[in-house]
């Protein structure tokens, strides 16, 4: 019996190494998921195509594997296109596999390739029943290989043709990364010699196999902190010499420390507003070294020093062997007894003293979360939506490693949280998920709130219910004119979140999170929804210094 070109194409997915696969089905896209399905690959429904983008999204970035995204054609598409647009702008490597009609006249005809490119991703097509298997392996390939995120079209006439005669797929190897030549590593190791106070910041390029290791190889040979974007959190935990997130989420003394430095090294990270508060954390006089493997991307945000075009395990490990060559023994630099004795008393948020601000039925943010962190176990996994709240959950909840934060902010899209804890919670099953969003963003995402349920994820969803997009209150201020655009009444999440089959509480005082206890116990099955009536932080932290309001 003659294979169908939709047939092909599930099964070479499947053949390539995907396991899993996101998607709303409709009568375009049937027949390839169903395809996959029978090759062994797992379906994750969601109950809207921008939910399904975002899980996918965020269980490729935690998972380390290419997700696959599958669309209808026209609507399905677009329905998820904020997802996409975060995962391309995240070099998430997604291949988002949408059907495509053929004819012009139908009212699903548009110019996907078009829109794909206008977002950032890579835009292919399955040409031909001939092409059809190379086609997608060379999809599949920049996906893993280039961590990007490829929209492939597969037009209706040709997903349903036979595959007669076709050409077989090519074998798209991995091409080795660049690194700097001799005299630009000799350049870099040079001033690594002479920094007194060096910082490496390690961002999204750096989660790379075998970077961790070689960069802290580096900054011990060097006496360099190690910080990380957001992204990366949690890389460097149990390193003596973490200092955690730089940037708007910095606590003080993080925030100090780097901007202390007199050379700053960005190791994968764009070192852009976010990172480094418009620019404020890096010294007027300190030196400025790029690594990235995208020579476009250096230089960027800020002018640079020193850019160099590499990967980060291969330039640190040259880097740290032109030192033990040329210049043995080692530097003390940042990492003095005295800079050690701060960071072990002080540098979390967790440790920086506050005034409790819960009364009259609300929750000091601050309390609720510090309070959460004492009771949930060490192995989670912290998904967070975008908002005022934000960097609550983010700073305040720790985190095991980098493989538990998950912090899909490079679109900064309201209404993703949700389905971001999803995709993150299949892709690191052994631990606790936990989403903290706020009212506005949780609203937003409702739809997967029942895909939470029947998937049986025992998660842990925080609302910060401050009744309001908090963000947009708070930047333009009490009394100003239009206020009542971004405010609503108060609403019982609790109550819908019980509708969707969940088990929920209201939170309006610290010690209700004791109640958070007796459900861990269970050994729950169900979701926990806290309706967490929050005081009004009158612009939390991260907003006033990241963003200057």
């Amino acid at each position: 019996m003659t294979e169908l070109v939709h047939e092909a194409i599930g099964r070479q997915l499947t053949n390539l190494g995907v396991r899993t696969v996101f998607g709303v089905v409709g009568s375009g896209n049937f027949h390839f998921t169903d395809a996959m399905v029978r090759g062994g690959a797992r379906f994750v429904a969601a109950r809207h195509e921008g939910g399904a983008a975002t899980m996918a999204d965020a269980y490729a970035r935690m998972s380390d594997e290419v997700a696959v995204l599958s669309l209808h054609q026209g609507c399905g598409y677009t329905n998820a296109l904020t997802g996409i647009t975060e995962a391309a702008k995240s070099r998430t490597p997604l291949l988002v596999l949408t059907a495509e009609a053929a004819d012009p006249t139908s009212n699903f005809a548009l110019d996907q390739a078009a829109v794909a490119v206008g977002i950032g991703a890579v835009a292919l097509r399955v040409r031909s029943p001939r092409t059809a298997l190379d086609d997608v392996a060379r999809a599949f390939a920049i996906c893993r290989h280039q961590r990007r995120t490829v929209v492939l079209n597969v037009p209706i006439d040709v997903q349903d043709a036979p595959l007669d005669a076709p050409a077989p797929a090519r074998e798209y190897r991995q091409v080795a990364e660049p690194r700097p030549d001799d005299s630009e590593t000799a350049a870099f190791a040079q001033l690594l010699e002479r920094a007194e106070r060096p910082v490496f910041v390690v961002g999204r390029g750096g989660r790379s196999p075998g970077s961790r290791d070689a960069v802290r190889e580096l900054a011990a040979e060097a006496g360099a902190l190690l910080a990380t974007s957001a992204v990366s959190r949690g890389m460097f935990n149990g390193d003596p010499w973490n200092i955690d997130v730089s940037g708007g989420f910095s606590s003080p003394l993080t925030a100090e420390l780097v901007s202390g430095a007199d050379l700053l090294v960005g190791f994968g990270c764009a070192l852009n507003m976010w990172t480094m508060r418009h620019g404020r954390l890096i010294a007027p006089d300190a030196t400025v070294v790029q690594v990235d493997l995208e020579p476009g991307a250096i230089g960027v945000h800020r002018d640079v020093d020193l850019g160099l075009w590499g990967g980060v395990a291969g330039t640190a490990r040259a880097t740290a062997a032109w030192l033990r060559a040329n210049s043995p023994g080692g530097r003390t630099g940042y990492r003095t007894s005295e800079v050690a004795e701060r960071i072990r008393s002080g540098l979390r948020w967790n440790q920086v003293a506050f005034e409790d601000a819960s009364g009259d039925g609300r929750v000091d943010p601050r309390s609720l979360t510090v309070a959460l962190n004492d009771i949930l176990p060490t192995e989670r996994i912290v998904s967070v939506d975008s908002g005022n709240f934000l960097g609550y959950p983010s700073m305040y909840l720790d985190v095991p490693d980098e493989y538990g934060f998950c912090f899909t902010q490079a679109f900064q899209s309201v209404g993703l949280g949700l389905a971001t804890a999803i995709g993150a919670a299949l892709a690191q099953p052994g631990r606790l998920p936990v989403a903290g969003c706020g009212d506005g963003g949780f609203l937003m995402g409702l739809s997967e709130l029942e895909t939470v349920v029947r998937l049986g994820l025992p998660m842990l969803i925080v609302v910060y219910n401050d009744a309001m997009y908090g963000a947009e209150v708070h930047h333009f201020g009490a009394g100003t004119s239009g206020l009542d655009t971004v405010t609503f009444p108060d609403t019982d999440i609790a109550a819908l979140a019980r509708g969707h089959g969940c088990e929920a509480l209201t939170i309006r005082r610290p010690e209700d999170t004791h109640a958070v206890k007796e459900w861990l116990s269970s050994g729950p099955v169900r979701p926990l929804v806290l309706d967490a009536k929050i005081t009004s932080d009158g612009g939390s932290w991260w907003l006033q210094e990241a963003f200057g309001h």
